[in-house]
């Protein structure tokens, strides 16, 4: 990645550069990402239709009440085959009218910090724990993350990333299957329940839209899960 755009968006997320100089030195690069071979375009085009149909599903879904409300569902977007998975709460007022996840101020942010770590937006895999909108943005009701829990779990399966990057409290307690507090919860690393896939958790963008104080410690853990994914790799 070129310094000064690396030196730009670690601004953008509440860097102070000048006073941490070891941080500008680590060079990220867009390696972390699994490129489809000539042999590996069939498979890949198989498992675009695995995803469209289960996105199928997803805009179909009737499981809970949050179908009456929803302008669109929202399934999630990105590289089929990435090694990357984000994951965050429920689709907001943007992301409901969009059908995509993370877009707005929100999005902005979360771009940036992905790309501190030598990663586009379109390189990752982003979903969320409900695909449907919340009214008035509250949090999700047991119920609704226990109908949508299916369909994260087959998108995990299909897209068979190597890592999870949690976005905030909701997202990490309920990928988590734990009532730990995410300030608890930061600088672990935990497995997705029932397989050996790693789960890093951080604060959502939302959040540090909020509470820009705690930016840098974001980018601690945007750290501490790129190396966890090197460990993999």
């Amino acid at each position: 990645m070129n310094g000064t755009y690396q030196q730009q968006y670690l601004e953008e997320i509440g860097i102070t550069v000048w006073s941490e100089r070891e941080l500008v030195s680590i060079e990220a690069t867009p390696t972390d990402i699994k490129h489809v071979s000539e042999e590996n375009k069939s498979s890949y085009k198989e498992l675009g239709q695995e995803l469209s149909h289960l996105a199928n599903q997803v805009e179909a879904c009737d499981q809970c009440e949050l179908h009456k409300s929803r302008t669109q569902t929202v399934f999630g977007v990105g590289n089929r085959n990435s090694d990357w998975l984000i994951v965050g709460e429920a689709p907001g007022a943007d992301e409901d009218f969009k059908g995509e996840p993370f877009v707005g101020r929100a999005g902005k942010l979360l771009n940036a910090m992905l790309f501190s770590m030598g990663l586009q937006r379109q390189e990752v895999f982003i979903a969320n724990i409900l695909k449907c909108r919340p009214p008035k943005n509250r949090d999700p009701k047991i119920n609704e993350v226990e109908a949508c829990e299916k369909y994260l779990r087959q998108q995990i399966a299909l897209i068979k990333p190597k890592i999870i990057l949690a976005l905030g409290r909701i997202a990490a307690q309920n990928l988590l299957k734990l009532d730990t507090p995410i300030g608890k919860m930061r600088g672990n690393s935990y497995l997705y329940p029932d397989t050996n896939l790693p789960v890093v958790v951080t604060y959502h963008p939302a959040y540090l839209l909020r509470s820009p104080r705690e930016k840098r410690k974001v980018w601690q853990d945007i750290k501490f899960a790129r190396d966890a994914y090197r460990e993999l790799v």
